[in-house]
Order: C-alpha cells, then structure tokens, then sequence
C-alpha cells in the first residue's frame, strides 16, 4: 500500500519537474524572440541560467560533481 503512494508522489514530483523544465525552456525562447524585457516572464532568465552555471564553474571540482547530480537527476 505505501508503495502505491511513493509511486504517486513521485510521479507528481517527474511531473512538477518535467513542467518546470518546460517553463524555462518557454522563458528562455521568448526572452531571445522578444529581447530582456518580456512582460509577463518578470525577470531575465538568460542572465539567471548564465550566472548560475559561471557559479558552478568556478567552484572547480565541487562544481563539476553538483553538475553530475543534477544531470543524473534530470536523465533518471
């Protein structure tokens, strides 16, 4: 029985994930066809993404592996 919620609960978490994933993707396209300022977007995402991979690079190797966690998160 617990299995079948943990099973539920995860799969609303891939869910959450896969659409969060989308929005950014949608965010960072409309922000390259429409310039920084998109109305309903509230912020610069590029800049976001972008400072937060420069702040993962320059951690050297802690970086590197909190990269290799995410990635074997996001492809599980």
């Amino acid at each position: 029985m617990n299995d079948g919620i943990l099973d539920q609960i995860l799969g609303a978490v891939k869910k959450f994930t896969e659409i969060g994933i989308a929005l950014l993707a949608l965010g960072i396209v409309m922000q390259v066809i429409f310039g920084t300022v998109v109305p309903f977007v509230g912020g610069d995402i590029i800049s976001h993404v972008i400072n937060i991979v420069a702040m993962l690079g320059a951690q050297g190797l802690v970086g590197l592996v909190a990269v290799g966690v995410i990635w074997a998160i996001f492809t599980r």
